[in-house]
């Protein structure tokens, strides 16, 4: 599976549990660190927490090992990475705070609407 497909994989995770603002941000032109920025919202705590742990369930069934794991549920935003692909599921609320995508608007976005992700 190459990065897109991951990221891709990510968001059809996350769209199964419900998250919210689902987008996928390729970064590969303007980053050293990673090629894909996975972003969504959680509708509460729970469900932030709720959400990482889907990830992490479906991925490890594949063969695919988060890195690492920052931050907790009841901390509005967990941050999980895969390597070249980076997962962000944040509380409503620290999303608007942090604004990621206003970071990266310079970058290729790719979103429910633009694509399949079944």
């Amino acid at each position: 599976m190459n990065n897109r497909e991951v990221a891709l994989k990510a968001a059809a995770v996350l769209d199964s549990k419900k998250a919210l603002d689902i987008v996928v941000i390729d970064i590969s032109e303007k980053s050293s660190f990673a090629d894909y920025l996975v972003i969504a919202s959680g509708g509460s705590e729970r469900q932030v927490g709720t959400l990482s742990q889907e990830i992490e369930d479906q991925f490890a069934k594949e063969g695919i090992i988060v890195k690492n794991i920052e931050g907790k549920k009841n901390s509005g935003w967990i941050l999980m990475d895969f390597g070249d692909v980076i997962v962000n599921i944040f509380s409503v609320e620290q999303r608007e705070r942090y604004n990621i995508e206003k970071v990266w608007s310079d970058c290729s976005f790719i979103t429910l609407e633009d694509h399949s992700l079944q």
